[in-house]
Parts: C-alpha cells; sequence; structure tokens
C-alpha cells in the first residue's frame, strides 16, 4: 500500500482519537508466538482490566508480516522480529506509541531499548516484549569426546575453524538456513563489521563458510531443535530460545542427552520481539492498556519464568527465577553484551547479492 494512504490513516486515527478510544467495546485482539506468554497472563489482565482478550498465535515472522503489509489485519497488538518490524515500519505499518499511555515504560531497560532503536528509531512505534541471541547449541558429551574434556565451547572457533569443524563434523553440525544472520557473524568472525553491506566484506565470510562447507551437515531453522534434543547431530548454529526448547526436551525425555549454548566470546546477533500497534488496530487504546500491563514488573517475570526468554524490563529482575538469570546464554553478561550486534535491513542490491552468496554456500559451489 503506497506510504501516503498509511500517512492519511495515521493522521485520521489522530483527528479521531477521543473518539475512537469512547467507542471502544472491551476487547483487543493480540497476535503473537506460539508458546510465548505465561499460562495466567491472560487472565490476570482480563480480571484487572475487564477487557477480553482474543488471543492467536503465528510461528514464522513471515505469515505476520503477510498481514501487516496486506492491512485490515484486525489485530491490536502484534510481535514482529526487530528487522521484520523496521521494515514494516518504513512501510506504514504501524501506529507511533502513546507514551502517555504506557507509564510502565520506566521498568525498561534503557540499554537494551537503545539496541532496540536501530530498528525502531526512538522506540516510536514499538516496546521490547523478550529478546535473544544467535550462537551455538551444543552436546556437551559429544563435544568433550571429540575436543576432550578441557575443551571449553567459548568461541565461534568451533564451527568457523576448518580443523576443529573438521573433528565434530561426524555428530553433526547444523546452521541455520539464514543468511541474513550466518554471512554477518562469519564476517565478525573475520574481524570485519557484521553489519556491513560493502560487498568485498561479505564476500570474504562467504569464503569463510566455504572453507567449513565439507562439515555442515544440513542447513535448516528448527529442525535442529529435535536433532539436539535427541543426540543426533551435535552441535547447531541457531537461536537462544530453540537451543534452550532442544535443552528441555532432552530434559524430558531423560535421554541422557544434555544440551549447553554459547555466546561466543567474539560476539552474536542479537534480536528482539516488540511488541506494537498497526496502523488499523480497531482498539488502540485497549491495545496500549495491554502493552503497559505487560511491561508490569511481576507480568514480565512470570512471562520470563514460564518460557525461560530474556526480557527488556529492568525492574522485573529481582522477580525471575535465578536459575534463569544467572544463565549467561540467556541474560548475557556485561561483557558479551558489549560484544552483540544488532540485525540490518539490506536494500535490493545487497539482498541480491546475499542470495547468490548464500546459495552458492549452501551447494558448495
Amino acid at each position: 500500500m503506497p506510504m501516503k494512504r498509511f500517512i492519511t490513516a495515521t493522521s485520521v486515527l489522530a483527528i479521531l482519537s477521543t473518539q475512537a478510544v469512547a467507542q471502544e467495546e472491551p476487547v483487543v485482539n493480540v497476535y503473537n508466538w506460539s508458546d510465548y506468554i505465561a499460562e495466567d497472563t491472560i487472565e490476570k489482565f482480563e480480571a484487572e482490566t475487564g477487557i477480553k482478550v482474543v488471543y492467536d498465535v503465528y510461528d514464522s515472522n513471515e505469515v505476520l508480516e503477510a498481514k501487516m503489509l496486506t492491512g485490515n489485519s484486525g489485530y491490536d497488538v502484534v510481535v514482529p522480529t526487530s528487522d521484520f518490524l523496521q521494515r514494516q515500519v518504513a512501510a506504514g505499518a504501524y501506529q507511533p506509541l502513546d507514551k502517555s499511555k504506557l507509564p510502565n515504560l520506566v521498568n525498561m531497560d534503557e540499554a537494551l531499548m537503545a539496541n532496540a532503536a536501530a530498528y525502531d528509531e526512538g522506540n516510536t512505534h514499538s516496546v521490547i516484549y523478550m529478546w535473544g541471541t544467535t550462537g551455538i547449541g551444543y552436546n556437551t558429551a559429544m563435544i568433550a569426546e571429540r575436543l576432550g574434556e578441557d575443551y571449553e565451547v567459548n568461541s565461534w572457533d568451533l564451527v568457523f575453524n576448518p580443523e576443529i569443524a573438521a573433528k565434530v563434523a561426524d555428530c553433526g553440525i547444523s546452521f541455520l538456513d539464514a543468511p541474513t544472520e550466518i554471512l554477518p557473524a562469519a564476517m565478525n568472525y573475520l574481524g570485519l563489521d557484521p553489519r556491513s553491506t560493502s560487498a568485498d566484506d561479505m564476500q570474504a565470510g562467504a569464503e569463510l563458510l566455504q572453507t567449513v562447507r565439507d562439515n555442515i551437515r544440513y542447513f535448516h531453522s528448527s529442525q535442529y531443535i529435535n536433532d539436539l534434543a535427541n543426540g543426533d547431530i551435535c552441535v547447531s548454529v541457531g537461536w537462544s530460545g530453540d537451543i534452550f526448547i532442544a535443552q528441555a526436551r532432552a530434559a524430558e525425555a531423560e535421554n541422557g542427552v544434555e544440551i549447553a549454548y554459547v555466546i561466543p566470546n567474539e560476539g552474536a546477533l542479537q534480536w528482539f520481539d516488540l511488541m506494537a500497534i498497526p496502523v488499523d488496530a480497531p482498539h488502540p487504546d485497549n491495545a496500549h492498556k495491554f502493552i503497559n500491563f505487560i511491561m508490569d514488573a511481576q507480568i514480565t517475570a512470570d512471562i520470563t519464568n514460564y518460557v525461560w526468554y530474556a526480557n527488556g524490563n529492568a525492574a522485573s529482575m529481582p522477580l525471575v527465577d535465578e536459575e534463569i538469570t544467572s544463565d549467561p546464554g540467556i541474560f548475557p553478561t556485561e561483557e558479551a553484551k558489549a560484544h552483540l550486534w544488532g540485525s540490518k535491513v539490506y536494500d535490493a542490491r545487497t539482498d541480491r547479492l546475499v542470495t547468490r552468496l548464500w546459495t552458492e554456500i549452501k551447494t558448495g559451489q
């Protein structure tokens, strides 16, 4: 939809905001990732506000983006991931937040919100729901068997150093099928800016990946969860939350598989899932009430304690289980935070280059 039409819609919303609020029915339509909220969060919100929550779930950013860019989704609150949000904000899909209706913003971690602002300048349209990193998940016993009990997994060497990767290739290495995450990690390992769009830098990252290509069993963005949990592979470059899901599944299965997750010393991608209000949300005032409720320190802590994802709510930290806050794979140390980077939305030229390089890497050409 042309930008002009979105601007017009936003203007109309602003002009009629008082009337819209007065006419709102006590309903809020929420669209969030599956298995991503505490069991009693919705019940508590409804009891406190008298507003009924219609709660739907999705399992990919692409599904959400199709609804946001088409318009008329009918949702009041959605939770896109950072780079997808950035593209959707540019398309005019979200309305600016009325921060006067979000007093719990004072609870948010200023440094994390500043990082999230790389995707939404001034945090104008969004606020952090949960966040995570893209790092390395591994089978502790299998790695110890191949690299020695004293080997510490703390570097991208495990997957980017051909000599080391070759020693663990027999038990299975997987990478995300996500070029905009894997190429920057390779570039960063080489000492280059992971947010660079230089063709030379990207080519260098691709060449590094080609040196370890024979050691990679497959590229996939979900298969590795069960494969790690079952002991079918021993190393995955994956999303922090998925690695912890694999860890939990292995524990539930009592199959003797122990999974660990690490943010490499050289750094890793930091991503955010962000709450936003579509420009044509039917209940924008109730949407603000829902977002503000989620930012309550206890409510955020309850969610993190249930889903084991890091949050951006500083006030919630004393209420989060110590087992979670003490895990540096979930809540990175200050030293690790200093080496995290955010993803960059590429222009059409860079997109074409990345697509070509990734195809060459996956096919081993």
